[in-house]
């Protein structure tokens, strides 16, 4: 996953892209990067790092213009550690390129090769967002008749791109001499929204980047569509793609976005309401309310549900845990024993909210299982009698090939497991995890128009309809080759991290 912004204004951008990427750092921490525009040049600085590592006084000066744009990184494709697949991207040809992704291509490897062998085009990196912005280019090229490009020949392009790309993908780009350019996948997996100020035209993967910085979020880039903004701030949109339909990814409502964000009309706050709600009804089916004390969550983003699971079954809620936001998640971390240590320097528990009692923890997801074994030996440790464990989303059993890094298979504890094996394994005396169709249900509920969700790591289903088991294969190969960090490496690297959980 990613975080994208674009903007058009009338006075300079580097600021108010600057801003936009701190609101959006829960979405990446390994790496950051900003373009601005003045005239048809371009001036762009990235690095690793989070936002406010990367970008120093120096920087910030050397990005004048009234166009740019900005993304902050967390890689699932290509090579994690490299400084070269950081993005923004660029390329000369037509006109001059530059684009930021947020998203996975799952025919990634075939483009790269048909590039090469029918357009002409080399790829120098293992990086999805390279292949992404060749392939536009090269349609734009195929397009433009006469100077300057038309917004007819923009959507033209657009549209042949959808043809040749699959997978999951919100674009942002400019074109040098011309304009901004936002597009989103056929199935609108990834969020993408357009906003509007007294001076600006602004893109953003979610809301709080655009209401945080002062501006009004007008509506989302619906699945399939594009929108070019030209120099002058006029927005055209069209649709592009021949059969769009509405299934944003679950996992925004889940964990991966801000509480305070509205994607594809649903509050990302009142869905995760909801699945508290819904998973009180699983609570209560599995063991009386009044076997349970205190409901406590695991922070940050299982609070809301853990809030509303509380009511709903008359039992207290309790903050159990003190985070320490200066280390780093764990969910990426490369050794388990580097993990086990991470959680005890991120988490700290209550004593006095734990001792003597039968407590519930309430987490959004449980991915690996390690971290919660940790969280439910730590709550035994502080005093607690018994440990439950409530999960407000079902069993992570598939990986996820559209731009979440799942870990594979063998890594997912839910995968080839029942539920009673997964709660010997985290050593709770019971647990309940989230019901897939209620968790569908109750958070469609709060926009009927949508026509499903993206939840194949719960279900298995893979909408695009491309995805093999020998895909599986390759994608977990690849991700077996990556060179694991020694633990002074990811110190560094820990260093550099987010404040968000991953379980």
């Amino acid at each position: 996953m990613c975080g994208i912004v674009g903007v058009i204004s009338k006075s300079p951008v580097n600021q108010l892209i600057y801003d936009a990427l701190l609101l959006l750092q829960h979405r990446g921490q390994d790496a950051a990067g900003i373009v601005t525009m003045e005239g048809t040049k371009c001036f762009m600085h990235k690095a690793r790092g989070m936002v406010r590592d990367v970008f120093r006084t120096r920087n910030m000066r050397a990005l004048p213009g009234r166009v740019g744009l900005g993304q902050v990184r967390y890689p699932t494709a290509g090579n994690a550690y490299s400084e070269e697949e950081a993005q923004p991207f660029y390329v000369n040809a037509p006109f001059g390129i530059v684009l930021v992704h947020n998203g996975n291509l799952t025919n990634a490897h075939a483009l790269k090769e048909e590039l090469f062998a029918i357009d002409r085009r080399h790829i120098n990196t293992d990086s999805d967002t390279e292949v992404l912005i060749n392939v536009l280019a090269h349609e734009l090229e195929l397009v433009a008749r006469d100077l300057p490009l038309t917004a007819d020949e923009v959507f033209k392009a657009v549209a042949a791109v959808h043809r040749r790309i699959r997978g999951s993908y919100a674009v942002i780009a400019l074109i040098a001499g011309h304009g901004l350019l936002a597009f989103r996948d056929p199935y609108g997996i990834r969020p993408l929204c357009l906003g509007e100020g007294d001076r600006e035209v602004m893109l953003a993967s979610e809301t709080v980047a655009i209401e945080g910085t002062g501006h009004k979020a007008m509506r989302d880039v619906a699945p399939g569509e594009a929108i070019f903004v030209d120099l002058e701030g006029r927005v055209h949109a069209r649709q592009c793609a021949e059969h769009p339909r509405h299934h944003p990814c679950m996992f925004e409502y889940v964990y991966l976005a801000r509480p305070d964000s509205v994607i594809d009309g649903i509050s990302v706050y009142q869905a995760r309401l909801n699945l508290g709600e819904t998973l009180a009804q699983r609570v209560i089916n599995t063991l009386p309310p009044s076997e349970i004390d205190v409901v406590i969550p695991i922070p940050e983003s299982s609070r809301p549900s853990a809030m509303q699971l509380a009511q709903k079954i008359g039992r207290p809620y309790r903050e159990g845990f003190v985070k320490n936001r200066y280390v780093g998640r764990t969910f990426i971390m490369p050794g388990q024993a580097v993990r086990k240590k991470s959680v005890r320097q991120k988490l700290n528990a209550i004593g006095v909210e734990f001792r003597g009692r039968n407590v519930l923890l309430v987490d959004d997801s449980i991915v690996r299982g390690t971290t919660s074994k940790e969280i439910v030996q730590m709550a035994r440790e502080a005093g607690a009698k018994k440990v439950y464990m409530a999960s407000a989303a079902p069993p992570v059993r598939f990986p996820n090939v559209y731009g979440i890094d799942m870990p594979t298979r063998e890594e997912l504890i839910a995968h080839g497991r029942t539920i009673e094996e997964i709660r010997q394994f985290i050593g709770a005396d019971a647990l309940v995890y989230q019901d897939v169709d209620a968790m569908k249900r109750v958070v469609r509920a709060l926009n009927p128009k949508l026509d499903g969700f993206e939840a194949s790591c719960f279900d298995g289903q893979y909408i695009t309809g491309d995805i093999r088991r020998e895909d599986f294969d390759a994608l977990e190969n690849q991700r077996r080759q990556q060179p694991e960090e020694d633990e002074d490496a990811t110190g560094s690297r820990l260093a550099l991290q987010g404040t968000q959980d991953r379980t």
